[in-house]
C-alpha cells in the first residue's frame, strides 16, 4: 500500500507541474490569437494566483472533512477540466473563465498532497516529490513547442495536459480506498494519537484559520515562506534581464543559464533527498539560505568577467532547492500533527502571495532604480527568511514543540 500510493503521488506531482509553465511557454502566440496585449498574461496569472490563495486557505476544512483523497482527486479533475477549457477558448475572457477552477483545483490539491506526505513520509520523498514537480514544471515548454513546431497551435497543448490530467484524475479516483491505509511517520515531537484509519485522532476537530494564526511561531514561518518564494519567482522572472542588462552577458548565454537556475532547484532536490533525512530539515532550510546568499553575492561581484555571475546563479538555484521542501516537511513537527494541514494551508497562501506581487514589485523598483538592484533585492529576502527561520529554531528549542 505505503510503495503504490507513494507512486500514484510521484505520478501526481508531476503532472501538477505540466501545467505551470505552459502559459509563459504558449503566450507569445496565444496573445496574437486571442488578439490581446502581451501584458495581459499578468491577468491570467493573478486569476489564478486568487483561486489559488483561496482554496489553500480553505483547505484544512476541506480535507478535513472529505479526506485527503477525494480533495486531491477532485482537485485535479478540476484542473483537467480548466486545461481542456483553455484548449477550446478562442476569446480572451473564456481563458479568465477556465482560469477560476484551474486556480482552485491547483492550491486545494497542492495544500492536501503536501501536508498528507509531511505526515506519512520522510523528508526524501518531500524533496524527490518537488523536484518531480520541477520535471514536469520543465516538460511543458517542450510539448507547448512541439505542439507549435507541428502546427497543431497552442490550444493542442492545453489538450494533451488536460488528456493527463484527467488520466491522473482516474486513477486518484480509484486509489481513494488507499490512502487511510498508509500509517503516518513519527519524527521526535510530533506524535499523537491515531484512530483506526491512521489519521491523527486529534485531527478530528477543526483547526481554524484565526487559530491557527495565533499559534506561536506561525507568523515567523510564513514570513520565511513568503520570503523564499518571492525570492525565488523573482530570480526566475528577472535574472536574464540583469545578466544582460548590467553584466553584459550575451542574451543567448544569459537565457541558458537562467534556465540553470529552474535544473538546478530540480537537480538539487533530486540530491538532497540522499541525505535529507541525516541531516534534517532546520540544516536543509539554514543551508539553502545559506547558498543563496552566496550566490546573489557571486552575482554583484564587480568584476571584469562574466563567470562569477553564471556560477552565481546555477548557486542560486541548487540552494533554493531543498528550502521549500524542508519548511514543508518541518511543519507537523513544528506545530503538530493535528495543526499542519491548517498551517500548510496558509503556507500555501502565503507562498502563492510572495511568487505573485514580489517580481512585479522588483520591476517597480527596477524601473526607478535600475537593475543593479536584483542581487542585492534577494539577499534581503535571504537575511528576511533566514531571520525568521532561526527565530522559529529558536522558538520551538525553548519550548519544546509550538503545540
Amino acid at each position: 500500500m505505503y510503495s503504490l500510493l507513494l507512486a500514484i503521488i510521484y505520478i501526481a506531482f508531476i503532472s501538477l507541474g505540466l501545467p505551470d509553465s505552459l502559459l509563459g511557454a504558449g503566450w507569445p502566440v496565444m496573445h496574437h490569437d486571442l488578439d490581446v496585449p502581451i501584458a495581459f498574461a499578468g491577468l491570467v496569472t493573478m486569476i489564478i494566483a486568487g483561486g489559488t490563495i483561496l482554496s489553500s486557505l480553505a483547505s484544512e476544512r476541506v480535507t478535513r472533512r472529505f479526506g485527503v483523497g477525494v480533495v486531491t482527486a477532485v482537485s485535479v479533475g478540476m484542473t483537467a477540466a480548466a486545461l481542456v477549457g483553455f484548449s477550446f477558448s478562442d476569446s480572451f475572457w473564456m481563458l479568465c473563465l477556465w482560469a477560476i477552477p484551474y486556480g482552485l483545483g491547483a492550491g486545494a490539491v497542492d495544500a492536501a498532497l503536501n501536508n498528507y506526505v509531511a505526515v506519512h513520509y520522510a523528508a526524501r520523498h518531500m524533496n524527490w516529490l518537488h523536484a518531480c514537480w520541477g520535471l514536469g514544471a520543465s516538460l511543458s515548454p517542450f510539448i507547448m513547442s512541439f505542439a507549435l513546431t507541428a502546427d497543431w497551435g497552442w490550444s493542442s497543448a492545453y489538450l494533451i495536459i488536460g488528456v493527463i490530467q484527467a488520466v491522473l484524475t482516474f486513477a486518484l479516483l480509484i486509489s481513494i480506498p488507499l490512502w487511510n491505509k498508509v500509517n503516518a511517520v513519527h519524527p521526535a515531537g510530533a506524535e499523537e494519537a491515531e484512530d483506526a484509519s491512521g489519521a491523527p485522532a486529534a485531527s478530528r476537530t477543526h483547526v481554524s484559520l484565526a487559530q491557527a494564526i495565533r499559534i506561536p511561531g506561525v507568523l515567523l514561518i510564513l514570513t520565511a515562506f513568503l520570503a523564499y518564494c518571492a525570492l525565488e519567482s523573482t530570480a526566475i522572472l528577472w535574472a536574464s534581464s540583469y545578466l544582460v542588462t548590467e553584466r553584459g552577458v550575451d542574451a543567448a548565454t544569459a537565457a541558458a543559464f537562467a534556465s540553470l537556475f529552474l535544473l538546478g532547484i530540480t537537480a538539487g532536490r533530486f540530491l538532497a533527498g540522499f541525505f535529507a533525512d541525516r541531516i534534517g530539515d532546520r540544516q536543509m532550510i539554514r543551508g539553502g539560505f545559506a547558498a543563496v546568499g552566496l550566490g546573489a553575492l557571486l552575482l554583484a561581484l564587480p568584476v571584469g568577467t562574466d563567470l562569477p555571475a553564471l556560477i552565481g546563479l546555477a548557486v542560486l538555484g541548487l540552494g533554493c532547492a531543498p528550502i521549500y521542501p524542508a519548511i514543508i516537511h518541518s511543519t507537523p513537527v513544528n506545530f503538530g500533527r493535528r495543526n499542519s494541514q491548517a498551517i500548510i494551508g496558509i503556507q500555501m497562501a502565503a507562498a502563492y502571495t510572495g511568487s505573485t506581487f514580489a517580481p512585479p514589485l522588483f520591476g517597480i523598483l527596477a524601473d526607478v532604480v535600475g537593475l543593479w538592484l536584483f542581487p542585492l533585492f534577494l539577499a534581503v529576502l535571504v537575511v528576511l527568511g533566514l531571520f525568521m527561520s532561526e527565530r522559529l529554531n529558536s522558538l520551538v528549542r525553548r519550548g519544546g514543540n509550538t503545540h
